[in-house]
Parts: structure tokens; sequence; C-alpha cells
């Protein structure tokens, strides 16, 4: 008898045990995932707090707000913040199909972000690729998070 034909003659049980199911492995990749685009808006949130000039040269735009006009990297830092803990919040929670839900709404936010750049004859790389990829990114784990099997109560 060949490994090939011992393992497929081998119980389901014994097949499996050595890896974890497909469904286990895509709720840790969304998990990831998730943990990422919160820890990591969070970052850029408080980047636009902190060191507004150093995060904004990166968006995209060809120009940006001074002076008074200047309060908008406020404004962006405190969103991103705030998208942030909301997201972590229900991670944490154990609220994955909220979570989900909520990272496919947040998904309009770098998109509209990236329509913004380019209407304003901003970089088109940064739209595409910072913008574009994170609105992906984003959609993508949310909707890994809604196809989750639900667990049996």
């Amino acid at each position: 008898m060949s490994a090939a034909t011992a393992t497929t003659n081998a119980p389901a049980a014994a097949r499996t045990a050595t890896r974890p199911p497909t469904g286990a492995v895509r709720a840790r990749i969304a998990t990831v995932l998730a943990a990422l685009l919160g820890l990591g808006i969070g970052y850029v949130g408080i980047g636009y707090l902190f060191t507004p000039e150093s995060m904004a040269s990166n968006f995209g735009l060809p120009e940006w707000p001074h002076g008074e006009a200047a309060a908008f990297f406020d404004v962006k830092g405190v969103r991103d913040i705030s998208t942030g803990i909301g997201v972590l919040a229900l991670l944490a929670t154990g609220h994955r199909r909220a979570l989900g839900w909520l990272l496919l709404a947040d998904a309009l936010v770098p998109l509209d972000d990236a329509i913004n750049v380019l209407s304003h004859h901003g970089s088109a790389a940064a739209a595409y690729g910072i913008h574009g990829a994170t609105a992906a990114a984003v959609a993508l784990t949310g909707a890994l998070l809604l196809t989750e099997r639900r667990r049996a109560a």
C-alpha cells in the first residue's frame, strides 16, 4: 500500500488532526487582519494629531490646508483613532459579525479618500496604492468576518 493510499484510507479525524479546518484558518486570518487594521488606523490618527506635516505628505493631495484650515488634521486624527478603537473593541469583545459590518461600512472612508485625491489632481499612486488598497483590505476583512460559520450555541 502506498503512502498516498494509506493517507486516503485513514479516518477523517486523523487526516484533519494535523492541520486546522479551513474555517479556523479563515477566522485567524480575519482576526489578524482586523487587529492590524485597527492598530494601523489608530497609529495614523495619532500621527495626524502629533506630527501632521509628516503624515499629510503621504496622503496624496497636491496641497494641504494652512492656517486655520489646518484644523483638518485634528479632525482626521480623531476620526482615525476612533475608527481604530471601534475595530479593536469589537474584536476584543468577540462581536465578530458586528465587526464585519463595521469594516464594510468603514471601507467607504479610504474609498472616498481615493476619490478625493483623484478629483483634486493628487497622486494616482497614493489614490490607488494607499487608499484603494486600504479600502480593498478593509472590505475583504469585513467579508471574511461576515462569511464565518456561526458556532452552535
